[in-house]
């Protein structure tokens, strides 16, 4: 049996004895995909079920956390944040082989296209506006009142980020970006004042994150919960507004250069304000902060996965197109310094 694959024996057992309707016997299929923490897709007479483990195997001390996501997954269940019902978290690594949790399937679909080629104007406004309202949702989550009020650490959490972030970015560094260092520098002389805003942050709010009915416009499921904590709410706003000034033709493609009017797709600032008016707020102050930050956080993150390629780590085509997008990402940013937001 290789390492990824499931005793599907000893997991119909342990299920049928802790999930309550649990019902085998099962099948298990691996989803393709980089997933970090390898997900199955579990068939059971009982009904259809996702599976995430972490990867057996020694691994990072803070990585791979299935824990913390079916922790905040099944926290959200009594919030209007859509997540998938939670059925189980097993830490007896004699199971599988190693920690996982079980949730239900949810039936929809995943689009990778901010364009959203394949939909009309009307589906796409919709479909913008679900996802923004998804977004506001989840930031006005009570963390007290759903039991993540320890969820992450206390403190200025954009400090904490590019402190993190640019340690992460010198230890994966292939060759010296002069945008790069530029945004470091200006990050750590620009920080804003620390305003106390603390929320649940997802850290990876983009559309292919969440899933959509099928045929329809309404987000049904927010997923990848990896980077969650508590953080600010504006690092998630302007995670996803990156896709408004990212190329149509880039690894991640983004919406620059494209008539989002004929396509029914709000502009950045509209998107912000329908995001202000659902949370109460008047008006975003130091946006161009927020926007640098991501550009720079993003490209940190493609540096580690070019370098994770160059020493033999990662799938190297996908991981060599990622990489190459490190510097025009570093352009961006230093263009949003330059010109503002």
């Amino acid at each position: 049996m290789s390492a990824f694959e499931l005793d599907t024996e000893s997991l119909n057992r342990y299920l049928e004895a802790n999930v309550a309707g649990f019902e085998g016997p099962l099948t298990a299929e691996k989803f393709a995909g980089g997933q970090s923490n390898p997900t199955y897709l579990i068939d059971a007479k009982s009904g259809r079920y996702v599976l995430r483990r972490k990867p057996p195997g020694k691994l990072l001390a803070s990585a791979h956390a299935v824990d913390r996501e079916y922790r905040v997954m099944n926290a959200l269940a009594s919030t209007p944040v859509p997540v998938p019902t939670m059925r189980i978290l097993c830490e007896d690594e004699s199971v599988i082989g190693s920690m996982f949790y079980l949730m239900d399937f949810v039936e929809g679909e995943i689009h990778w296209n901010a364009a959203l080629p394949d939909h009309t104007k009307e589906q796409r406004t919709a479909m913008y506006n679900s996802m923004n309202k998804v977004l506001a949702d989840l930031h006005n989550v009570d963390v007290e009142a759903v039991g993540l009020a320890d969820y992450g650490k206390p403190g200025n959490y954009f400090e904490r980020q590019v402190g993190r972030w640019t340690k992460q970015y010198r230890a994966s560094e292939t060759e010296t970006i002069a945008e790069m260092e530029t945004m470091m520098s200006w990050l750590s002389e620009n920080l804003p004042a620390d305003d106390g805003q603390v929320c649940l942050a997802h850290g990876d709010f983009r559309l292919d994150n969440m899933m959509f009915e099928k045929g329809g416009s309404n987000v049904v499921a927010l997923l990848d919960w990896e980077l969650s904590t508590l953080g600010h709410p504006y690092a998630d706003l302007a995670y996803q507004c990156m896709q408004w000034r990212l190329p149509g033709d880039a690894a991640i493609p983004g919406l620059g250069g494209i008539d989002r009017s004929a396509l029914g797709i709000p502009t950045e600032q509209e998107y912000v304000q329908a995001y202000c008016e659902r949370r109460g707020i008047a008006k975003i102050e130091n946006w161009e902060f927020y926007l640098v930050f991501s550009f720079f956080r993003l490209a940190a993150i493609l540096q580690g996965v070019l370098k994770r390629s160059i020493d033999g780590n990662a799938s190297s085509q996908k991981a060599q197109d990622y990489g190459a997008m490190v510097k025009p990402l570093a352009e961006l940013g230093v263009a949003t310094i330059e010109q503002g937001a």
